[in-house]
């Protein structure tokens, strides 16, 4: 079994979890996931089985895009809801006063990474510093805001609350911009609901809760590559099924090798001769 899995993540559980009940459904060891979402934070989370797996660091480079809704007047250790409230107060904020500030944030900016993450500092993840009380000088990441839109504005309990839609590159945190763009608004805020509505070409009007999936949405490795295709000739056979170099006459500087609509080998120029491709992914043969 082997394809891609495009999964509607429900909220509070974890993307692990996903995987879990992903090996769980279809009996199958090999799984992985091209990129976490929080407990808090629903939508697409797409799923790797089997040799498609070796896929998981090409899919994790993609766009995402998302919507998020902000409660400005509480602040929280998490930058999101389920956090340990740090301060509260009333805000009032304008739809023309966020509408600027929005739209600010469509640029590449240095951002700085949530102490409540994954990365990892001197060999120890940052939400262990966190959870230690340990202070640490928390990295910051180029990331690129693609595009931002406003979307909706409302008024509940002397708070703000608003909502956009947020188009972004590998690795921003949009709990880390939420508060960029609360400190520009000259308050607190805090990440309140996230959905992931697209994962590159994965879009959330074709994800299944994890409960509705079925073996017939598998994906095709070859349908998920926008690359040239071409089927295996007799002539390279064996050297592409032992990961060896062959002769780049393909007019491309990456190609799918298939055969009987099985992706066997993902091969791309060879650095050190124009002339020539080597493997680098190999989904079926010797490597």
């Amino acid at each position: 079994m082997n394809g891609i899995l495009i999964i509607d993540k429900e909220k509070d559980i974890t993307s692990r979890d996903v995987v879990n009940e992903i090996q769980k459904k279809f009996n199958i060891k090999k799984v992985g996931h091209t990129g976490t979402l929080d407990p808090i934070a629903t939508g697409v989370l797409v799923i790797c089985i089997g040799s498609a797996t070796k896929l998981v660091e090409l899919l994790t480079n993609h766009d995402k895009e998302y919507i998020a809704e902000v409660t400005l007047g509480i602040k929280t250790d998490t930058l999101d809801i389920t956090g340990n409230v740090l301060e509260e107060k009333d805000v009032y904020k304008t739809k023309e006063e966020i509408e600027s500030v929005l739209y600010t944030f469509n640029c590449e900016y240095l951002q700085e990474i949530p102490i409540y993450s994954a990365v990892k500092i001197n060999g120890k993840k940052l939400y262990e510093y966190a959870r230690n009380d340990i202070k640490v000088e928390l990295p910051k990441r180029l990331v690129k805001v693609n595009n931002i839109q406003f979307l909706d504005i409302k008024y509940d309990n002397n708070k703000t609350i608003f909502k956009f839609k947020c188009d972004a590159s590998k690795g921003t945190y949009i709990r880390s911009l939420i508060r960029d763009i609360t400190d520009k608004l000259d308050t607190i805020g805090t990440m309140s609901d996230l959905r992931r509505t697209r994962v590159g070409n994965f879009k959330i009007d074709n994800a299944k809760l994890v409960s509705k999936i079925k073996y017939e949405d598998l994906i095709n490795i070859i349908d998920v590559l926008d690359i040239k295709k071409t089927n295996i000739d007799i002539s390279n056979k064996k050297q592409i099924l032992n990961g060896s170099l062959i002769d780049n006459i393909y007019n491309t500087d990456e190609v799918l090798f298939i055969e009987n609509n099985e992706a066997i080998a993902l091969y791309k120029t060879y650095e050190k001769d124009n002339n020539k491709m080597k493997p680098y992914k190999m989904f079926k043969g010797g490597m």
